[in-house]
């Protein structure tokens, strides 16, 4: 499956079926290694969606002026 251009719910939604299938392990084990390729994949695209919109993020803060200013998102340790 090609997850390029799945948004973040629909890859998450297929990682949530993905697993349920594999933790009922009646799958033949060729099966079960394209699901877990096909996981893994997801898991990298939920990571790369998760780190664009942490990009994004900007705090808001009163300047001197009044007016707002763009402060870029800082990790809380």
């Amino acid at each position: 499956m090609n997850t390029e251009n799945m948004s973040y719910e629909q890859a998450i939604e297929r990682l949530n079926r993905i697993v349920t299938d594999l933790e009922k392990g009646n799958l033949p084990l060729s099966d079960s290694l394209t699901l877990f390729e096909e996981g893994t994949a997801l898991m990298k695209r939920c990571s790369e969606l998760l780190d664009q919109a942490e990009q994004k993020v900007v705090m808001l803060k009163k300047g001197a002026d009044g007016a707002p200013v763009e402060l870029p998102f800082e990790e809380k340790a």
